[in-house]
């Protein structure tokens, strides 16, 4: 007997190949569907129908959509939620407002979940803080995410690698004022968050150093919430990142003019 839900994976690059080790691994039933770009000769209620059909026939329960942000993801998340299945987004989320909101409409008028994949807010450490800083005030929220590798989807650090800097702060911290945030590509691996209050830093975590199994903490949280529907870290906590995101971006433009 399977340990869980079944799942279908949408996607065929190297993080697709990783969601399926883990999730076989954790003992859940889970079928693939490589082949997610519409094609040329494709209309979109075809393109549409094509990946509906695909994920019925899966049998599976929730779809992982393994998958970088573009305007496909709309299309793919609607499939998926008239199929009937609940769905995980890897981050970044990349849509518009307006469309986030219908999907979190349409979502909710067919009962099912959505989720976006903050894998690091699985954290023993992050729990903590969630607990300890509950209600306090005067707090400063920093980070840096800096990947060795380069930038192979084209989208920007602050979107990619910062979302996984402000789903902290906006899921253990809310309250605390932005600080210092620093991302980029082709720089030595550093992936670190912490807090201040009073100019004098009271809690830091080294993302790199931990061996802890988040994404399984991430999928077992989310099974959990299929019963009831609501899961934390759904489309609208994904819209309260991005604005963090936006408001990071507003706040280096206008240092940018000032220095001009």
């Amino acid at each position: 007997m399977p340990d869980g839900p079944a799942y279908v994976i949408l996607g065929r690059g190297r993080w697709a190949g990783r969601m399926h080790s883990i999730l076989s691994g954790e003992g859940r039933p889970t079928a693939s569907i490589g082949e997610t770009r519409r094609a040329v000769t494709e209309s979109e209620a075809e393109y549409r129908t094509r990946l509906e059909s695909a994920m019925l026939a899966s049998g599976a329960q929730i779809a992982w959509l393994c998958l970088p942000p573009g305007p496909h993801m709309p299309p793919i998340v609607e499939s998926a939620i008239r199929a009937g299945l609940d769905v995980i987004c890897e981050k970044p989320w990349l849509c518009p407002v307006t469309e986030t909101k219908r999907l979190i409409e349409l979502a909710r008028a067919r009962h099912r979940t959505l989720g976006i994949h903050y894998e690091y807010c699985f954290l023993d450490e992050v729990a903590a803080w969630k607990k300890e800083f509950h209600g306090s005030a005067g707090l400063r929220f920093g980070g840096r995410f800096c990947h060795n590798r380069t930038d192979h989807l084209g989208i920007s650090a602050l979107d990619n690698l910062g979302s996984h800097l402000l789903s902290i702060r906006e899921y253990a911290v809310p309250q605390a004022e932005l600080g210092e945030i620093e991302c980029g590509y082709n720089l030595p691996d550093e992936r670190r968050v912490w807090v201040e209050k009073e100019g004098r830093r009271t809690g830091s975590i080294d993302l790199l150093a931990s061996r802890q199994p988040i994404i399984q903490r991430f999928m077992s949280s989310f099974e959990a919430a299929l019963s009831t529907g609501s899961f934390p870290l759904n489309l609208d906590f994904a819209l309260q990142v991005a604005c963090a995101i936006a408001s990071l971006k507003s706040r280096a433009a206008a240092s940018l003019q000032q220095s001009r």
